[in-house]
């Protein structure tokens, strides 16, 4: 079935919505001979971009990581969306919801050159992950290596499955300055055993936005025998990739993080020739072995959601992954470099442009961190948080595609004075 027919009759509830996503292609075009890396420094285009959202005035926001709420555009094309749900009901349900969630499979997997075949969509990368996590026949003894700078929900299911199947979780520590992609290579190769059977990678690291050297970790693993599960919730539409590129085993990622997808939206990827192998966290019906929707069946779901995020995907389409990569990478840079030696600050996220995207961590020399992001929001109306885990300890900032330089400049300032 094709876009104009499932979205047919969603126009009455939101009329404004075609009119505000214009403003972005009208905008691109007015740009269309810069390269990205020129247009990723001309605030007037960022600007244009910030008014197609409707920012909380009461902070600066730079806590974009666990959400990057939506542009109005899509944001109005979302409510359309339930409100046709809404109105046909069952009749939905029973006629075009599955046609069109295998055709959200299909426009997500293609930003990454993806199959909808190895495409599941589902909530988020919590959920995507331990679907594999959970879902592996795992026997006494077997071994699973992990980061302690991984995603706790994920180590979590890792431990659980070491209570129920008696699985053996090695972790190690990934550096925040490594010295070269083969040192985070053999960090995890010194892992491996003859009873390794998952090696899970972060993308992009959560907590500092490290980006590792996936396709090196990758062969690695498969030389040695081990499968590769990837943490992607960071870097799907953020850092470009193609999924034939990493050559991983299995892929998560969250669609409301860099995507600007309505929230609980998810991507799981699964290699076709895995998929028969992994166990469903719930029974579906009766598909074949290797067909992927029986993985992540739920019931019944929120299916307005699955619409918001092909309007997600065109919104971006229309800006251009390669220009929206290369703002936040400038954004991080912008802010990074003017605290990078700062006495008493402590930049936690790699210096090598290769090595990172739009995220970054600091923290200050005695400073708590939670203390620290308590202490910018209250006095100074900036809006972080703070992490503390292994070899990590400062605040995570994740500028998004409105944020300002004068917004990061104001940053910077109170830095610079709480480290003096």
């Amino acid at each position: 079935m094709d876009r104009r027919a499932f979205l047919k009759g969603t126009t009455m509830a939101g009329l404004a919505a075609p009119l505000l996503l214009s403003q972005v292609h009208q905008a691109v075009a007015a740009v269309s001979g810069k390269s990205a890396e020129a247009l990723a420094q001309d605030e007037g285009f960022w600007r244009s971009v910030r008014g197609d959202y409707r920012l909380k005035p009461d902070y600066i926001n730079l806590e974009n990581g666990y959400y990057c709420f939506m542009p109005e555009a899509t944001l109005e094309r979302q409510v359309a969306h339930l409100r046709r749900v809404n109105y046909e009901g069952s009749y939905y349900m029973r006629t075009v919801r599955q046609s069109n969630k295998r055709l959200v499979a299909e426009k997500v997997g293609a930003v990454v050159g993806a199959p909808a075949e190895e495409i599941a969509v589902t909530r988020n990368t919590t959920e995507s992950l331990d679907l594999v996590i959970g879902g592996i026949d795992w026997r006494t003894g077997d071994e699973a290596v992990m980061a302690a700078q991984d995603y706790g929900a994920m180590q979590n299911h890792f431990k659980l499955v070491a209570r129920r199947y008696g699985v053996v979780n090695k972790v190690v520590s990934v550096p925040n300055h490594p010295e070269s992609d083969e040192a985070l290579v053999a960090l995890y190769a010194n892992a491996i055993t003859d009873k390794t059977r998952l090696l899970m990678i972060s993308h992009m690291i959560n907590i500092t936005g490290q980006v590792l050297p996936v396709r090196k970790i990758c062969d690695m693993a498969h030389a040695r025998g081990v499968e590769v599960l990837v943490d992607g919730a960071h870097a799907y539409a953020h850092v470009p990739f193609q999924m034939a590129e990493l050559d991983c085993d299995y892929y998560g990622a969250s669609l409301h993080k860099w995507l600007s997808a309505p929230l609980g939206a998810g991507l799981l990827y699964v290699k076709k020739e895995k998929i028969p192998s992994l166990w469903p966290l719930l029974a579906a019906r009766d598909l074949p072995d290797d067909d992927i929707r029986r993985l992540n069946h739920t019931g019944t779901d929120p299916v307005h959601v699955d619409l918001g995020i092909l309007d997600a995907l065109e919104y971006q389409a229309a800006l251009g992954l390669p220009r929206k990569a290369a703002r936040l990478h400038f954004l991080q840079r912008y802010w990074t470099e003017q605290l990078r030696g700062v006495p008493g600050v402590i930049v936690n996220t790699p210096a090598d442009p290769a090595r990172h995207g739009g995220i970054g961590n600091v923290g200050l020399a005695g400073w708590d961190p939670q203390d620290l992001a308590k202490t910018l929001l209250e006095e100074h109306r900036i809006f972080t948080v703070g992490i503390d885990r292994p070899g990590v300890r400062g605040l995570r900032i994740t500028p998004n595609l409105y944020t300002t330089l004068e917004e990061l400049g104001t940053f910077v300032a109170v830095m610079k004075r709480l480290a003096a």
